[in-house]
């Protein structure tokens, strides 16, 4: 039996989650979760997942873990025939998880502030310090590329499909200067020329054209 993902297409942890599962060649049995009818917040959501974030993997044997990074990285220590994602080797290890700390800690923080008020409080605008530290964000995402093709090393990880979840949405809102970013451009060039972006750019767009249609 397959994993089940609890998920909505538009967040981009579970992008990034289904990302990773297509790159290990893993069936996920999806199922979407009632977001605006609140189902996340009801009992038998919250006895699997009591922080109610989305999403929530359900393992075939009843094993339940949830963030995405987590999730990510349990499945590719289970089921990947190999560690190119997200390697055994120390060093490589220890750089792929600050990537995925800046993920969380700096890119999505920034996406949930703009996001949450906009989708939840009806906000018409984006926050100039908000906006700032996006930008701030796509500085230090262009200086970590510099020498090398992806995120992380010389090759996709884990980090990669993170990242590509949350930037190719603020993206679309707040446009990257390539003047300014010229690598940022072309990871997310070489991003969207992956396989795996098919699972992705559908929920990309729909949630950076949800989040424009809101914006006065």
């Amino acid at each position: 039996m397959a994993p089940t993902l609890y998920m909505i297409d538009p967040s981009p942890p579970a992008r990034a989650v289904m990302m990773t599962a297509k790159a290990i060649n893993l069936d996920l049995n999806l199922k979407e979760v009632d977001f605006f009818n609140e189902e996340h917040l009801k009992p038998p959501y919250l006895k699997m997942n009591p922080q109610h974030t989305i999403p929530t993997l359900v393992d075939d044997d009843g094993f339940t873990i949830w963030d995405s990074h987590a999730i990510m990285i349990y499945l590719v220590s289970k089921y990947a025939k190999d560690d190119s994602l997200y390697p055994t080797d120390l060093k490589k290890r220890a750089l792929i998880d600050q990537r995925l700390h800046f993920e969380s800690g700096v890119v999505f923080a920034y996406l949930r502030r703009i996001a949450r008020p906009i989708v939840l409080g009806g906000q018409t605008f984006i926050e100039p310090k908000n906006k700032e530290g996006v930008i701030d964000s796509y500085g230090f995402l262009d200086a970590f590329l510099e020498g090398r093709d992806w995120v992380a090393g010389d090759s996709v990880s884990v980090a990669d499909f993170s990242l590509l979840s949350s930037v190719g949405t603020l993206a679309r809102v707040i446009p990257v200067d390539e003047t300014k970013f010229p690598r940022v451009v072309a990871w997310l060039n070489r991003c969207q020329k992956l396989p795996e972006y098919e699972v992705n750019k559908t929920g990309e767009k729909a949630m950076a054209d949800f989040l424009l249609s809101k914006l006065e």
